[in-house]
């Protein structure tokens, strides 16, 4: 596998977008457009991307080329290596803006102004284009946060936009999301945000700022919380594995691990008390509809949590798997072995330098007629900044003025 495809691929191939966002936000929302064929150009510092230091590696990986962190949400993409705080370095990122749809960036507000490359620069080189900023509490350009100077991660967003406050064991133990969700929905979101532009600019000629705030992104996958708060003059806390009002609708225990129902309908909740012995719950009168379930859904919980006890994860799928919404709780090495995965493609090998293909997770909008991929692992540093920057127009003697005073640096092509 190459480091770029030799093909154009995807729905988005002709699309061009200029890329400095770092860690994972930024970069998760133009790995989604890299996977649809969008040509991803990676502008790094000379030392790379914070993320190519942070691994993890292989054992047998004494280079520590490319670990897995960067691998997986910079496959598909292009490195070039750029000093932006030399002005040598801010020339040529110009010059590729020139001809790009778009141009992302993650840094703290002021950051590109102060280098002198800001979005009111960049659209007086090129008009149409979209300038996608992705930051922890939004940009003044579009509403000025008395936060706007706060740095954040995940765990930040997670917290200010709610959704650890709705998530843990127990009313008084909030609890972060597993998955890095404070930065990979708002990646999402910019993604989808850049697109709307670029849709935009190209039936009217006309770039515009794209403005992702983290914490903004991961309050509007809390909606319901608000509309709780403003109907029901609730403040919603965790609810543990269940749902806040309807059930059964969560996480039960197995002999051997955790499956998860969702039979809070009537029809849907006789097959589950049937299927795993517990006919006398729908004798109860407390569960004898989905309203007297919602009451009584900690009794309901405690007492078919005693019935799907009995039963291993095979004995459940065995009894449930297609009749009612119905999954196991399956791990990593589980997913790995089970053929829905397979047969979606949802598990990719790339190239690993030096060793062994390595797995990701693969693409999970499936297309048709202009499928995505992972078709090339992610790019060693700097080795397209000699390509990109002649196809900008650049000559070879200028693109090595640039690397030798270290306003560039160029690995292998």
């Amino acid at each position: 596998m190459t480091a770029a495809p030799a093909q154009p691929f995807g729905a988005l191939q002709g699309l061009r977008i200029i890329d400095l966002t770092q860690m994972l936000a930024g970069p998760y929302g133009t790995m989604m457009l890299a996977d649809h064929g969008a040509e991803v150009i990676k502008i790094e510092p000379l030392t790379g991307d914070m993320t190519r230091a942070a691994g993890p590696y292989r054992e047998d990986d004494a280079e520590k080329v490319l670990g897995g962190y960067f691998q997986s949400i910079d496959r598909n993409k292009q490195s070039v290596c750029l000093d932006l705080k030399t002005e040598a370095g801010r020339a040529a990122l110009k010059t590729l803006v020139a001809g790009a749809d778009a141009i992302t960036e993650n840094f703290r507000a002021g950051v590109m102004e102060r280098l002198g490359i800001g979005y009111e620069v960049l659209r007086e080189i090129n008009p149409r284009l979209v300038y996608g900023a992705l930051r922890g509490f939004g940009d003044h350009r579009t509403g000025a946060s008395p936060y706007l100077d706060w740095p954040a991660f995940d765990v930040v967003a997670q917290a200010m936009g709610g959704v650890m406050a709705i998530t843990g064991p127990d009313a008084n133990t909030p609890t972060k999301v597993g998955p890095g969700v404070g930065d990979i929905v708002p990646g999402m979101m910019l993604a989808f945000g850049v697109l709307a532009a670029i849709h935009h600019a190209r039936r009217t000629g006309e770039g515009q700022f794209v403005d992702v705030s983290m914490v903004d992104a991961v309050l509007a996958v809390c909606e319901r919380t608000v509309w709780q708060h403003s109907i029901q003059a609730l403040t919603p806390g965790p609810e543990g594995n269940h749902h806040p009002f309807l059930c059964p609708f969560g996480m039960f225990p197995a002999a051997d691990g955790f499956i998860t129902v969702a039979a809070q309908q009537d029809g849907f909740f006789r097959i589950l008390c049937d299927a795993v012995g517990a006919g006398a719950l729908l004798d109860d009168h407390r569960f004898a509809t989905a309203s007297k379930r919602s009451q009584n859904r900690r009794a309901l919980i405690e007492s078919l949590s005693a019935f799907t006890g009995r039963l291993t994860k095979q004995e459940l799928i065995d009894r449930l798997g297609g009749r009612i919404p119905f999954g196991p709780v399956m791990n990593i090495a589980e997913i790995e072995r089970d053929p829905h995965f397979a047969a979606r493609e949802m598990i990719v090998e790339v190239e690993q330098p030096g060793g062994a293909p390595i797995r990701l997770a693969g693409v999970p909008i499936k297309m048709t007629r202009t499928p995505g991929g992972v078709h090339a692992r992610a790019p060693l540093i700097g080795e397209h900044t000699r390509a990109q920057l002649e196809r900008a127009g650049l000559t070879a003697a200028e693109i090595q003025s640039l690397i030798d005073s270290r306003a560039a640096a160029a690995g292998t092509s």
